[in-house]
């Protein structure tokens, strides 16, 4: 067993026990802690494939900047932990299902020819990885990219409209009116008299009080 093998066997170990750890802590934040953990393990496996681009965005994407905004939600929220796992364990058998048909699927895709262990080719100096991923992605799997990136914009959408609540004290306003809007609609002159003016009736008063 070379040292690369031994590598890999550690950060499997340690990928598979912070991923279990994730879905049975009962603190929150130790939860997102282990997927940061998660996280950096498997972008060391990806660097033991010489995929080091995919390392490096899986560490400043989702390390540095999701997992950090999980961790200040998780924070600020009041979570009642306690009412969160009520029920937990009723849905076990439903979760049981359908992790094991995933890893069925799994199983039957790397199972196929086109997962197998490639040789070892050598690189020339000047190859790039990402150029080589781009490459492939905007031309062999263009499509399959473009309904990612609809089925994402669909989420967003729809999670801003769940979440969006219309405030009944808040006034709209149209467009439309302000524009067609005439000096005469909302100026108008007011003829008063002056506070300084002094009528008769007012000296007549002043003259009893004295």
């Amino acid at each position: 067993m070379v040292f690369t093998d031994f590598l890999f066997y550690v950060l499997a170990t340690i990928l598979l026990v912070s991923a279990s750890r994730v879905i049975t802590a009962r603190n929150p934040v130790q939860a997102a802690l282990f997927l940061v953990l998660s996280f950096f393990t498997a972008s060391g496996i990806w660097l033991l494939l010489q995929a080091e681009f995919l390392a490096i965005v899986l560490v400043l994407v989702y390390v540095g900047a999701v997992m950090v905004l999980f961790l200040f939600v998780v924070m600020m929220l009041d979570i009642n932990i306690d009412k969160l796992r009520e029920g937990f364990w009723s849905y076990l058998p439903l979760a049981g299902t359908i992790g094991g048909l995933m890893a069925i699927e799994m199983a039957m895709i790397l199972g196929n020819k086109y997962f197998a262990a490639a040789p070892n080719v050598s690189r020339p100096a000047a190859y790039s990885d990402t150029a080589a991923i781009g490459h492939v992605m905007y031309t062999e799997y263009l499509l399959p990219f473009e309904l990612a990136s609809v089925v994402l914009l669909v989420a967003i959408v729809a999670a801003i409209a769940l979440t969006l609540r219309e405030k009944r004290e808040s006034k709209s306003m149209n467009p439309s009116q302000q524009v067609i809007v005439k000096k005469a609609d909302r100026l108008r002159m007011v003829k008063m008299r002056s506070e300084s003016e002094v009528l008769p009736n007012d000296q007549a008063d002043k003259g009893d009080a004295a």
